[in-house]
């Protein structure tokens, strides 16, 4: 039987989560203490303790828990890899560094190798899943690996796009295309 959470906790939790977002968009990262993230969320520093290690893993839950939650569940609505989930993916990826860029200007460059390291996580799950499931037959190492480069791909092509923005992003998706459809065509050896 699963444990359930007192919804007191995950009340505080959330304060603490608002309270360290809250700062984000007026302060820099490096500039947020504790005492200020204790002080807007209305708990002690114990209470602060009793949920995060420090502000590096209250920044790694946030971005996680929250700034990924529209991504994971664009992600979660599609079961197999193929051209439109890659399409959504891609555009999801963007969408989600855009808001937090514009909510968090002054933080957002502080972010980047968290929110980077966050977003390949957690498309790699879900690509070993869904490879998992359109390859059965597939050695686990084998798809594994293709979940990485694939995580990995799609998350640099979407930054490559931010950081040029020479056309609009489904424009620039759709480029690689060819590519992705092949894979829907080809069995994997």
């Amino acid at each position: 039987m699963a444990k359930q959470l007192d919804p007191r906790t995950i009340r505080t939790r959330k304060l603490i989560m608002d309270g360290f977002i809250e700062l984000a968009m007026k302060k820099d990262f490096n500039d947020i203490s504790i005492k200020d993230i204790t002080s807007v969320a209305t708990v002690n520093r114990a209470t602060f303790y009793n949920h995060f290690y420090d502000k590096y893993d209250l920044l790694e839950k946030v971005l996680s828990e929250s700034m990924m939650r529209e991504v994971i569940q664009e992600v979660s609505t599609h079961g197999v890899i193929h051209e439109e989930s890659m399409k959504s993916i891609f555009l999801s990826i963007i969408q989600a560094h855009t808001s937090l860029s514009n909510q968090c200007s002054r933080s957002y460059e502080a972010f980047t190798p968290q929110i980077e390291a966050i977003f390949k996580m957690e498309l790699q799950d879900f690509f070993s899943e869904w490879a998992g499931i359109q390859w059965p037959n597939q050695n686990k190492t084998e798809v594994k690996a293709f979940a990485v480069m694939l995580s990995w791909a799609l998350y640099g092509a979407a930054m490559h796009w931010m950081q040029n923005q020479t056309e609009k992003p489904e424009d620039y998706i759709k480029q690689l295309m060819p590519f992705i459809k092949n894979m829907d065509k080809e069995d994997v050896k």
